[in-house]
Order: structure tokens, then sequence, then C-alpha cells
């Protein structure tokens, strides 16, 4: 059930009961978004994102009323170094938890364990340009990272569209503490990342951002200054985004 909508700049919020109400509503928008595309050209192009935030979510999708056979699917980030049969990789992860039983038109990964990680970010960027993302899942790191893209290394106005990030101490520790990981050690220091102009030139943007542990940087989201020492502030510029939430993950908003 929805309890509540709130407005920053552009930026919808909406907030609900569950997490379960969040992912239906959230799995809805992205297929109102998909049919649209596919009325008017006969194809579609998603951008997934991935984490335990997503597990809900997903579940839904894979139950909406997509025509799957025209969607072009897309990801966010991928860790470099990292195989496909890692427990902890993004290809991995999306193949599992819906591509496989969906079946897209296409999907293209980023492979983390290409050996020039400059040269297969450079590949996927032109993949990007030749194809106009219609909506993109993003959700919110606890850093107030959006892919990749955390503090230190997020840039407004980056050139590249896709590029080799450096994970800082926080994001790691956030891949640890969602059980990726069995170990701090064990989290790559690099991953391929969308950049912030990526995202942003998306026609779209779905967030679904739920959990306690997405309290604070929910919070900074909407009240601190638009900059790169919360990433995913520069949400608020985009004309078509919307961010849902649960109880949980808007708590600090509701108090």
């Amino acid at each position: 059930m929805l309890i509540k909508e709130l407005k920053k700049e552009k930026l919808q919020l909406k907030i609900y009961e569950t997490v379960d109400s969040l992912g239906d509503d959230a799995a809805a928008m992205i297929e109102h978004a998909l049919r649209d595309a596919i009325e008017k050209k006969d194809t579609a192009n998603l951008i997934l994102a991935t984490g335990a935030s997503q597990f809900t979510f997903l579940k839904k999708l894979k139950k909406a009323n997509i025509a799957w056979d025209k969607v072009v699917v897309f990801h966010l980030d991928e860790y470099v170094g990292m195989s496909e049969s890692h427990p902890a990789s993004f290809r991995k992860y999306l193949k599992e938890r819906i591509l496989n039983d969906v079946k897209p038109k296409e999907a293209h990964f980023l492979n983390g364990d290409e050996p020039d990680a400059g040269q297969e970010a450079m590949r996927y960027e032109n993949l990007l340009r030749d194809h106009e993302i219609d909506i993109a899942c993003v959700g919110i790191g606890e850093n107030g990272h959006i892919a990749f893209n955390d503090p230190d290394v997020a840039d407004f106005d980056d050139p590249k569209l896709v590029k080799v990030a450096d994970l800082d101490e926080a994001c790691k520790k956030q891949q640890l503490g969602e059980g990726w990981f069995a170990s701090l050690n064990e989290v790559p220091d690099q991953a391929l990342s969308l950049t912030i102009p990526a995202i942003m030139r998306c026609q779209s943007l779905c967030c679904v951002v739920p959990g306690t542990r997405k309290a604070k940087i929910m919070k900074d989201t909407l009240t601190k200054d638009i900059s790169t020492e919360c990433p995913a502030t520069i949400l608020r510029e985009h004309d078509h985004a919307v961010v849902f939430l649960d109880k949980c993950s808007a708590s600090e908003m509701l108090d």
C-alpha cells in the first residue's frame, strides 16, 4: 500500500507500507515504460540493477506483462577481475534471478574478467551509444553511490559513459554486509561502472531503495546540496525519475 508521496525538485518519491507493495508498483512502472517504447519503435532498451535491495522487485518484474522478446537488456556494473561463476558476479545474479526466465531479445553484459578493463569499458560504452535507454533500474548505495560512482570518483560531467571505478571503504563494507563476500579483503578494489552521465541520459529512472540500512542516505539524498559528496543527489535533476521506498528506508523522512 502506498502511504505517502513526496517531491524534491524534479525527483518523485513514493513510500510504501511493505517491500512487496513497493515491488509491485516499481515493476508496473517498468512494464508501462517498456510497453510504450515497444509501441513506438517495436523494441525497448532496459538497464537492470543488482544487489540485495532488488530481490523482491525482480521477482515482481518477472511476473509483469512484458514482451521480453522485444527488450534489449544492459546492466550497471561488474567487478574488475571477476568471473561470471563467482557468487558475487552481477552477470550471474541477473541471469539467475531474471534473465534466464524471461529470455529477453538480447542481453549485453560487462565482462569483468576481460584482461583489459579499459578496453571492455570502451566496448560497452559504444553499445550504449547505439541504444537509447528507455528506462533504467537504479539502486542507491549506503554511501550515496549510483552504480559504482562512489563519492570520491563520481563526476557529474564525466566525458565517459563507462569507466573503471575505484571502490571506497564504505562501498566495500556494504558489499560485505550484504553477504556477497566472506571478508572485506575479498571485495575487489575496482569495478566497471556506468558513469553518472550515462545514467542521467536514460529516458526514465526507476530507483528501488528499501531497507533500514538506506534510511540515512535517503534523507541525505533529499536534504543535502546536489554534489558528488552524495552522488544520488543528482537524481533530483532528472526529468523522469521515481524513487520507491518502504517505511524502513523512509524512516528518517517520516519522523
